[in-house]
């Protein structure tokens, strides 16, 4: 299926930032430091999280993201790595938003250990400017683009942010409108959209043998077990659990662990308002965490192969919320998620 957005299908960002302000919170302080090229998101004297956006980097991020008791929910590995985790997919830090099927380039799978003589396969996105920031309103807003390899622009990017705190429960809301600056095809695939690497504590237990860091956080050749402290257990809106979440469609997905004695939630919410709700999800027991609103075929055989084109100066927008708590039953997500909607 081929669906051609128009601009008048399309939630204009001004629109989907005025949504946001609803969500800010009253207490938050940002802090640039553009030597490091990065902000960092306080709630008063407490670290939320930092948006990363790096030269070195194929994409720009939020990393670390931590809890409200002061612990990290995602992985370390490659930025920072630490004894035992896995040392995988080193496109995967933090935070992000992109895709693996951009007028045939690979932007999600691209970083650092792309060889040179294969990286016209793969796209980049590039950070052009911070637009605001708002501590009223816990609000950032980002500029971007993304590229070929020869540095041609296929779309421009208008991220906004909203960070919130109430109660010991955090939340990321992220809307994101694309505008093509040529034609522009997004083709189902598997590697998509918006997604999260988690810290080693909520994946699940595994008996299979896997290349994991060594006590000392470093990298080891040497495939082995280790389950201490893993015990992630992720489960959605329709009463699925574990390993059967993958490749199915749902509202939300949340994924809750024990990390040093606390229990921990996170869970993402997908928007009515993006393509294809509900998107497939893309949890993996190693970690990975995400919604894929055009995963298609290529995540369930049933579904039908979805396709966006966009013309030159369309436009396409997405939504998603990221909530971090304790033990949130699902009662509670529901309600959360009910309210993420009508945003």
């Amino acid at each position: 299926m081929i669906i051609v957005m128009k601009r008048f299908l399309v939630v204009p960002f001004f629109i989907l930032a005025t949504l946001c302000l609803a969500r800010g919170g009253e207490n938050v302080r940002f802090a640039g430091d553009s030597g490091s090229k990065k902000i960092d998101v306080y709630f008063g004297d407490s670290y939320f999280t930092s948006y990363l956006y790096p030269d070195s980097m194929e994409k720009q991020v939020l990393y670390p993201i931590v809890t409200a008791s002061g612990k990290e929910i995602t992985r370390g590995f490659p930025v920072r790595p630490r004894p035992f985790e896995r040392a995988d997919h080193p496109h995967q830090v933090g935070l992000w938003f992109n895709f693996g099927d951009v007028n045939g380039l690979d932007f999600w799978n691209n970083s650092y250990a792309i060889k040179q003589e294969n990286k016209h396969r793969y796209g980049s996105i590039r950070f052009k400017e911070i637009v605001e920031t708002d501590p009223g309103t816990g609000k950032l807003v980002v500029a971007s683009e993304w590229v070929d390899n020869n540095g041609e622009v296929l779309l421009e990017e208008i991220s906004s942010y909203v960070f919130n705190e109430e109660d010991g429960v955090r939340s990321i809301l992220r809307s994101v409108v694309l505008t093509a600056k040529k034609k522009v095809t997004f083709t189902e695939n598997k590697e998509g959209m918006f997604g999260l690497r988690v810290g080693r504590a909520f994946e699940e237990p595994t008996d299979t043998p896997s290349n994991l860091l060594d006590s000392e956080g470093k990298r080891t050749e040497t495939r082995s077990i280790h389950n201490e402290g893993v015990n992630g257990v992720y489960r959605n809106g329709d009463g699925l659990t574990g390993g059967e979440v993958w490749g199915t469609r749902s509202p939300w997905v949340a994924l809750r662990a024990e990390l040093d004695g606390e229990a921990i939630t996170v869970v993402v919410m997908d928007h009515p308002g993006n393509p294809n709700y509900p998107g497939w999800s893309h949890a993996r027991g190693y970690g990975l965490f995400g919604v894929n609103n055009l995963g298609g075929s290529t995540m369930d055989k049933n579904a039908t192969a979805p396709a966006i084109v966009l013309g030159t100066g369309e436009e396409i927008a997405f939504k998603y919320n990221v909530v971090i708590g304790g033990e949130l039953t699902d009662p509670e997500i529901v309600k959360m998620a009910e309210v993420f909607n009508q945003e």
